[in-house]
């Protein structure tokens, strides 16, 4: 949140600010969506990036310097070192559910190769993945010039295969429209025992595409997902093959 988000401010202001110096606007609970039509962003492509990095108080245990001696560190962010596999095994994965205005539903993501497609339906597309939490992370991408075709598009993360570690990973959904700031959605709620997380909703309501927070962690994976916002797909097992490093 902001560090000001305890004053009154106009009527006009609807979201916490995020970081201004980098221009991005930060999905709360308090402020949890906004439209993209409003901000003249609802065409084009939108682009959804995930990233992560470790807490440090994970890493070789916490630190109980005194204040006293090193009084600024008291006003640093915890997360401050990169994800690396050395440090812990950790598959963080970007999907995305998607219903479409003809009644067709399915799923984007890497586990069994769903990549799909930005030009024809469902006009989503994740354009590859990432095992080992790289500074790019994973990048997915939606047409929105085909915004009249999308009924609703539920953007999520996964943990594929390891041991739940929401909250040692520090992660980001980053939103980046057409046009005006980003929007950021930060994953930072202490759940250690969930393996998936719905991130956001991008949704076709009237004539507009409305993006809302959600920020829901579940004990499962997909299917969970699916039972949570009514999708009924079918699922099964599924698995990733195996790359070199």
């Amino acid at each position: 949140m902001g560090l000001f988000d305890g004053l009154r401010r106009g009527r006009d202001v609807q979201f916490d600010s995020g970081h201004a110096a980098t221009n991005a606007i930060e999905l709360t609970k308090r402020r949890a969506q906004i439209s993209l039509t409003k901000q003249d962003a609802a065409t084009g492509h939108l682009r959804v990036n995930l990233s992560w990095r470790m807490r440090t108080s994970d890493i070789g245990g916490p630190q109980r310097e005194s204040l006293l001696r090193h009084p600024f560190r008291a006003l640093k962010p915890p997360e401050v070192i990169g994800h690396s596999q050395s440090v812990v095994n950790v598959d963080l994965d970007l999907g995305c559910l998607y219903e479409l205005q003809d009644g067709s539903k399915g799923v984007v993501q890497p586990l069994g190769g769903y990549y799909g497609d930005v030009n024809a339906p469902p006009y989503v597309k994740l354009s590859g993945d990432d095992r080992f939490g790289s500074g790019s992370g994973e990048t997915m991408y939606i047409n929105l010039d085909h915004r009249d075709s999308i009924k609703r598009l539920l953007v999520f993360v996964y943990i594929y295969d390891s041991t739940p570690a929401f909250d040692r990973a520090h992660a980001i959904v980053t939103l980046y429209p057409s046009n005006g700031p980003r929007i950021e959605i930060h994953l930072d709620e202490r759940q250690p025992q969930a393996r998936s997380c719905a991130v956001v909703m991008i949704e076709k309501i009237k004539d507009e595409i409305i993006v809302r927070r959600e920020a829901k962690f579940v004990y499962g994976f997909q299917a969970e997902l699916d039972r949570l916002y009514g999708w009924g797909l079918q699922w099964g097992r599924g698995y990733k093959t195996k790359v070199q490093r």
